[in-house]
Order: C-alpha cells, then sequence, then structure tokens
C-alpha cells in the first residue's frame, strides 16, 4: 500500500514538470504560428503591384525573364544566370499564382529551415530545450529582417540556406549532400566556400561532389545563355555591379563597408580583398575546428556569416547566416550567456538606429551593424567548445536571499531574484538604449488632433484654478524679463534631463549592483506608466496654449497656427505632456538618493534636484503645475509595481549557511530564518565568518562542488565560505 502511495505520489511529482513543458511548447508554437500568419497577412494584402516586388520585376507580366534580350539589361535582375535558366519556366504560370503560391511557397522555407536548425542543436542539451527549440527557431526567423524582406520582396535567398543545412545536417550520403550544396553554389555563388568546410571536415566526397555540381549548372547556364553569363561572371566581377547601388546601406558586405567610407578605386579593391582573405582564413579555420567539436550547426552559421562578409555584395534579403549563429554558446558565467544570442536578436530584426544613438561618431558602427555582427561571428566571438567544462554548467549567478514582506503574497513574482553581482555591462546599455528607442518610437505615435490636446489643455487650467494652484503664467512671465535666468532655464531643461538618470544608474552599478536592478526596474515601470498616459491623455503644455500669453523660454517663440510647430514636432511629441517625466525622472533622482546615498549633502542635493527642475518645467511653460502631480504618480507606483512584484528592496548580506540548516544551505546566502541567530537577526559564528571574508581571509569551503557558489571575480564578490563542522 506504501508503495502504491509513494508511486502515485511520485507520478503526479513527474507529471507536473511534464505539464509545464508541454504548456509552454504550445505557447511557444502558438507564437510563431502568430506570426507566419501575420507575415502572410502582410503580404497578401498588399495589391498585386506592390508585394513581391523583385519577384514581379523578374517573372512578372512584365519582367525581366519575358525579355528575348539579356537579363541584365535593366538592373532589376541580380541572380545568377542560372538562377534566371531555373525561374524562366515559371514565367506562364507567374500571373495567376505569383502572390499566394510564392508566399506559401516562403512560408515553408522558413519552417523547414527552423526545423532544421532546432534539430541540428549540439549536445549535450536538455530535453527541455530540444522540445522548445524549433518553435523559438521559427518565431525568431519569422522575426529577422532577412525573412521579413524576403516575404516582402520575394527573394530566392532563403532556398541556398536551406539546401546547405539540409544538405550538412540531414543528408546522410556525401554525394548527395554535395549535389545540393552545390545547387545553392549555383544560386549564390558564395555558397562555394561551403566546399572547404566539408573537405577538411573528412567528407571530401561531398565537397568534390558541391564543386562539381557548381560547375555542372554554372556551365550549363553558360551553354544555354553565354551573354548572360559573360555579363555576370566577367563584366560585373560576380554580379558586383549589379541591382543597387553597391554603397547602399543594404549591401552589409565588406565591399559596400568600404565604399561607404569613401574608399574607390585599385585601394578599395586592394584592401577589400585583402581584408576578404583575412576573414575567410580565420573564419574557415573557425568553422572547422567547431566542426570537428560536434558543432556542425555552429560551423554552418560561421562559414555562412563568412561568405556575408566576403561576397561583393550582401543585400539585407541574404543575412539569414548571421540569424544562424545565435547557437553559439559565449560566456562561462550565466550572466553573461545572454549577450550573444540578445545582440544577434537586436541586431536582425531592428535598424541600426534602435541599437545606437544618432551620433556622427557611430555613424559608421551602426550603418555596418550587421557586417560587424557577421565578422565578429566569423572571427572574434569566443564560441565556447563542447569540452568547455562551463559549456553545460556555466558558473552561476549568486542571488541574495529578500527579507520577508509586510504581506504574505509579496513578492508576486518570486522568481525575480536579486543578485550580488553586477549585470553584463554590453547586455545592459544594449537594453537601456533598445529600451529608450522604443519608448521615443511609442511617444511619437500618441499623436493627437491639436483641438483635443488644447481643450485637455484648458481642462487643466481650470482645474488648476478651482484649487488655487494655476502660477505657471506668473512664473513663466517673471522669469521672461531676466535674460540670465532664461538661459539659465534653457540650459537646465536641456542638459539634466538624461545625463542625472544615468549617472546614478553608473554609479549604482559599480558601486550598489543589487540596488541598480531595483532602482533600475523602478525607473522602467514610471516610463512605461507615463507612455500609457501619453496615449489616453495627449495635452497642450502651457507654450502651446493659444491666447493664454504663455512664452516658450526653451524652444523660442513657437507659430501656434502651425499644427506642426516646425521642425520640433518631427523628433518628439508636443502632446505628450501629461504626465511630465521631466518631473517624475527628476523625482526618481532624488528618491534614489535620499534611500542610497550615505552623506546629508548627499541627500540634500538629491532633493534639490527634483525642485529645481519642478521650477524649470513651469517657468518654460513646458509643463502644468499638475504635469508634475502626473509625474510623481507613475514613479511612486514604479517603486510600488517594483516592490510588489519583486519584495524589499533590502536583502540579506552574504553569509554561508551552517550544514543540514534547512533551505539555503550550502548556497552562499543567509535562509530566511534561522532559529540559532540572536535578536539582531545573526550569530555570532556568522559575524566572524564575515569579518574573515571582509579582511580577505580565506576559509575552507565544505561543498567545493555546489552548484550556487559564485565566481570570485563577479561583482567585486569575497570567496564564499562554510562555517567548520559541527561536532
Amino acid at each position: 500500500m506504501a508503495n502504491a502511495e509513494h508511486s502515485v505520489r511520485g507520478s503526479d511529482a513527474a507529471r507536473g514538470p511534464a505539464t509545464k513543458t508541454s504548456a509552454a511548447r504550445a505557447a511557444l508554437w502558438f507564437v510563431a504560428a502568430v506570426l507566419a500568419i501575420r507575415q502572410l497577412v502582410a503580404v497578401l494584402r498588399q495589391p498585386p503591384g506592390e508585394r513581391l516586388i523583385d519577384l514581379e520585376t523578374w517573372i512578372g507580366p512584365e519582367g525581366v525573364l519575358h525579355v528575348n534580350g539579356s537579363l541584365y539589361d535593366t538592373d532589376s535582375f541580380t541572380g545568377t544566370p542560372f538562377a534566371g535558366l531555373v525561374l524562366k519556366p515559371l514565367t506562364r504560370s507567374a500571373e495567376q499564382s505569383l502572390g499566394v503560391v510564392w508566399t506559401f511557397a516562403t512560408l515553408l522555407l522558413v519552417v523547414g529551415i527552423g526545423l532544421v536548425a532546432a534539430r541540428a542543436v549540439p549536445s549535450p542539451a536538455s530535453r527541455l530545450t530540444q522540445l522548445l527549440a524549433a518553435p523559438v527557431a521559427i518565431s525568431l526567423l519569422m522575426l529577422s529582417l532577412p525573412v521579413r524582406n524576403s516575404f516582402y520582396l520575394g527573394q530566392t535567398s532563403i532556398i541556398p540556406v536551406l539546401l546547405v543545412l539540409v544538405g550538412a545536417l540531414v543528408v546522410r550520403g556525401e554525394r548527395t549532400s554535395g549535389v545540393l550544396i552545390g545547387i545553392g553554389a549555383a544560386l549564390q555563388p558564395t555558397v562555394l566556400l561551403f566546399a572547404p568546410l566539408l573537405w577538411f571536415t573528412g567528407r571530401r566526397r561531398a565537397a568534390v561532389s558541391s564543386a562539381a555540381t557548381f560547375a555542372v549548372c554554372t556551365a550549363l547556364a553558360w551553354a544555354a545563355m553565354p551573354g548572360d553569363s559573360r555579363t555576370y561572371w566577367i563584366e560585373h566581377a560576380v554580379g558586383a555591379g549589379l541591382g543597387s547601388s553597391p554603397d547602399s546601406l543594404a549591401n552589409q558586405s565588406l565591399h559596400g563597408a568600404l565604399l561607404r567610407f569613401g574608399l574607390e578605386g585599385p585601394l578599395e579593391i586592394a584592401l577589400y580583398l585583402a581584408l576578404a582573405a583575412l576573414v575567410a582564413w580565420f573564419g574557415l579555420r573557425r568553422a572547422i575546428r567547431y566542426a570537428r567539436d560536434g558543432q556542425l550547426l555552429l560551423a554552418v552559421a560561421v562559414t555562412g556569416c563568412v561568405a556575408v562578409a566576403v561576397s561583393p555584395t550582401t543585400w539585407q534579403h541574404q543575412l539569414l547566416w548571421v540569424v544562424l549563429a545565435v547557437v553559439g554558446r559565449v560566456g562561462r558565467k550565466v550572466a553573461d550567456r545572454l549577450l550573444w544570442p540578445v545582440f544577434v536578436v537586436l541586431a536582425m530584426t531592428l535598424p541600426g538606429k534602435m541599437l545606437l544613438p544618432n551620433m556622427a561618431f557611430l555613424d559608421g558602427v551602426r550603418d555596418n551593424a550587421v557586417l560587424i555582427a557577421a565578422v565578429c561571428a566569423a572571427c572574434v566571438v569566443p564560441f565556447l567548445s563542447r569540452t568547455d567544462p562551463h559549456f553545460r554548467k556555466p558558473v552561476p549567478t549568486e542571488y541574495a536571499t529578500p527579507v520577508a514582506s509586510r504581506w504574505s503574497w509579496v513578492p508576486l513574482l518570486p522568481l525575480w531574484r536579486r543578485a550580488f553581482s553586477r549585470p553584463n555591462l554590453l547586455l545592459e546599455l544594449l537594453a537601456i538604449r533598445v529600451g529608450y528607442s522604443i519608448y521615443s518610437k511609442i511617444r511619437l505615435a500618441a499623436t493627437a488632433s491639436t483641438a483635443d490636446a488644447e481643450a485637455h489643455g484648458r481642462q487643466i487650467s481650470a482645474m488648476e484654478q478651482a484649487i488655487g494652484i494655476d502660477v505657471e503664467h506668473a512664473i513663466n512671465q517673471a522669469a521672461a524679463k531676466s535674460e540670465w535666468l532664461t538661459d539659465f532655464l534653457a540650459f537646465y531643461y536641456t542638459s539634466f534631463h538624461f545625463p542625472v538618470p544615468l549617472t546614478i544608474l553608473a554609479v549604482l552599478y559599480i558601486w550598489r549592483p543589487t540596488d541598480y536592478r531595483w532602482a533600475r526596474a523602478s525607473l522602467a515601470f514610471a516610463t512605461l506608466l507615463a507612455l500609457i498616459g501619453f496615449w489616453l491623455y495627449p495635452l497642450a503644455p502651457p507654450r502651446l496654449m493659444p491666447g493664454m500669453g504663455f512664452t516658450d523660454l526653451v524652444h523660442g517663440p513657437q507659430d501656434l497656427t502651425n499644427p506642426d510647430f516646425g521642425a520640433l514636432t518631427a523628433v518628439t511629441n508636443q502632446y505628450a505632456a501629461m504626465p511630465s517625466l521631466h518631473f517624475g525622472w527628476s523625482l526618481w533622482c532624488g528618491v534614489v538618493v535620499v534611500v542610497l546615498a550615505p552623506k546629508v549633502w548627499m541627500k540634500a542635493l538629491g532633493l534639490i534636484h527634483p525642485l529645481i527642475t519642478l521650477y524649470v518645467i513651469v517657468a518654460s511653460a513646458n509643463h502644468w503645475i499638475l504635469d508634475a502631480v502626473g509625474g510623481a504618480v507613475v514613479v511612486g507606483a514604479g517603486f510600488a509595481l517594483t516592490y510588489v512584484l519583486s519584495g524589499r528592496r533590502q536583502v540579506l548580506p552574504r553569509a554561508t549557511a551552517k550544514p543540514g540548516a534547512g533551505e539555503g544551505a550550502g548556497t552562499g546566502t543567509v535562509p530566511a530564518a534561522r532559529k540559532s541567530e540572536d535578536a539582531r537577526g545573526r550569530s555570532d559564528k556568522t559575524v566572524a565568518l564575515d569579518k574573515a571574508v571582509a579582511s580577505g581571509k580565506s576559509v575552507a569551503s565544505d561543498k567545493a562542488d555546489s552548484p550556487d557558489v559564485p565566481d570570485s571575480s563577479a561583482g567585486g564578490a569575497a570567496e564564499p565560505v562554510a562555517p567548520a563542522a559541527p561536532k
């Protein structure tokens, strides 16, 4: 009976994780399906003349494949002569099925790439990873710019990628594998770089077969279309001069980057060939090493990234290899493991201007972000070998034990734990930059009519008059009479809004990493809530209210008869005034400084900044008093949400629990309750151990292989210590 009961309980316990895994997998497949349907609808809802633009110019009723002359008489066709030879038979049936059939075929190709890539995830991989890899891969592909462009333009660049993946990862026969890769090379010549990968990894028959297939297909096209073949291979140097201008931002190759930097002529060609040779040398050597290590998918992705860099022209729809490079594992710590995949996903899904600010000295990096990602994947990024002990078990993050909250239901997200160590700096900078870019776009998109914004402005003015705080006009006119005060208002308004919060975050990141996470989360929540206010209540600030006599002391006089208000409207939403984030962010700075600063004078400075900001935004006629009240409300709500979701800001200090002390023992953190501690909450032995750690003394650990032992270099953390064995 006991055994039967134990068996039932054991099966129930095993069924719980399995059920959660199935639910997660179903949710991810649902997301992938939604993204796929969204992409199909976005293409098919376009009129026939506006969808599949490139394919329409090839095989449409007026396409170049209908013309009796050369394929390259215009700049419409940029494929190889073999691609033209393959597409020509489609011209008769293209008129009726150009949209639906080709779009669904592209979808099937993308799904095939995702399934093949998921199947080739390098081992050792957990069962959960294997189950969730396919929907995650398909979702990432659907979001990536290369796939979106292929859907929109009707390009064939997905076909060579799938041929290579099937030939290298699925097909077992070497001859068949080589034939598939050779056909891919005939469609996209840089695919021929996979032949050396096959040769030096012991698949020599496949390498020879791929080269032979490429030669046969190219010769066949040359025999059928000698003039076009001569134009493509000789006159245009493997198609380098076809299509758009090679120095356009769409050409993410070394050749395109050098042209954008202003180089041209023999010097540019020589430098391009030298750089291409270096990238090919180092990239292929790395790909061969990863293939021999058992990471064949990573080897294929690295080789594809080499092809992206060295090709004379690499248009945006040909960059799918960079997305596949996300499979590589980088970083020996858990905190660093997400940096590379996040960077790849952001670079391949967002435009460069969202990754980096619009500064002149960053133009070269922003314009070549995808090329940089490809070169890094090919030659720079230190992907871990499967023999590395950190490949499967990275150094874990040391989490702090939270202090008990007043209410038992807080925190609502117990998995939201705070770490003693600092988060990855590059990952944080990417998150801050992308987050602010998204915030700016949403703020700019929250448009409203001038009439509605002015009506809300009159409502705010009437409310302030009713409660007796309508002091904006008097303060504004008094400040306008002083030239030095006007200059001060303009300087403070434009100079302190961003640097002060960023400086506080930087200081916390360096010296108070645990508090950094708390402060960052509260600021993010406040900003998100402010966006809701911008959408729901567009409000004209005092400076844009006609007939009220306000003077704009920051932006200068505004033509209120023109709803665009000059060039300023193009960069910011003029009616995003309620709540005031100028005051809200300054109040957040003040609260953080008052709570965390160790000196009284620092706390005083923290209080002064929001008070000065309040005066500046009112005196300059950029906000109403109630806007500042709204800013205070969203900041308070941000702190409250952070508390409700993650618990109190305070955490217990580092210490090592006694063996057998219950939950938390041997984890490098203090358990929530410890019966042996005195009224102050810490035992004498723990205090002595903490003093030993602070003085730099080494204390032997009784559990060196504990999965929660922190890295001594993470966030300046001291080595974990353990008390003496119990008598």
